[in-house]
């Protein structure tokens, strides 16, 4: 059986050679043999036994991380089970989400629709002058008392911005799902020992979609408010109306 040298071992034996060559002129070539038998001993004997130590030690090693931090049968079963459900629902995803679900019919709520549900959020310029067209501008101020034209006006903020945050949430969502389908065809090829990295991948895109699900939490919310804002608004109007109803009464009937 031969005995194959590591680099070590082969740097060794070049100190060694070099070492004969610079070896006094009166030593014989038995003394040179000698000096290489003994350099070739110590090889073998002290560092060939730690060399064997090492690779006995990594080996260990390797099998403790395949048989059980990493069980390449457990990788590979898991692996397959994402490739399974991959083809079996990931084209049907596809065409429920592709699927159009625009209602209008008329050509300003067209395209009202068609700004809410585009998610890009380089279109929300456009949607206060589509939302006016539908919805149409707030009133002069010839028009209407000037309490009401400020409740047109705080109502039609409030919606409006609820509508752009929506299509801002529609984008992320898109992006979302484009992150989580890029996962999956990564787990279904990830070799063993990468499934941190595909974790911290999943959190960071759940965090985000959190983030996301928060900030239209807080625009219902704000649309909330509007609302409860609006109702005690009129029910102000309400009270000022009947105080002044009842004092023109009072000097009517202080008059007769």
């Amino acid at each position: 059986m031969k005995h194959k040298f590591s680099k070590a071992q082969i740097l060794v034996l070049l100190l060694a050679l070099a070492a004969a060559l610079v070896l006094p002129a009166r030593a014989g070539v038995g003394d040179i043999l000698s000096l290489i038998t003994d350099i070739t001993g110590t090889i073998k004997d002290g560092i060939g036994t730690a060399l064997t130590g090492i690779r006995s030690i990594q080996n260990a090693e390797k099998q403790l991380q395949q048989e059980v931090l990493w069980p390449v049968s457990a990788i590979n079963q898991a692996k397959a089970e994402v490739s399974r459900i991959w083809s079996q629902f990931g084209s049907l995803a596809q065409q429920i989400h592709g699927l159009s679900v625009n209602s209008a019919t008329l050509p300003h709520p067209q395209n009202l629709e068609s700004l809410l549900r585009g998610e890009q959020t380089g279109s929300l310029g456009r949607i206060g002058s589509a939302y006016a067209n539908v919805y149409q501008p707030a009133p002069s101020a010839n028009t209407v008392s000037p309490a009401a034209r400020n409740l047109v006006d705080a109502d039609d903020a409030f919606a409006s911005g609820a509508l752009k945050t929506a299509v801002v949430s529609d984008q992320a969502s898109e992006r979302m799902l484009n992150a989580a389908d890029a996962i999956e065809r990564e787990a279904a090829g990830a070799a063993p020992g990468s499934a941190p990295i595909l974790s911290a991948q999943a959190l960071s895109a759940n965090l985000e979609s959190q983030a996301f699900l928060q900030r239209m939490l807080a625009a219902e919310l704000r649309e909330e408010a509007a609302r409860l804002a609006h109702s005690n608004a009129l029910l102000k109007q309400s009270g000022a109306a009947a105080n002044g109803l009842t004092n023109s009464i009072q000097r009517v009937l202080g008059k007769q």
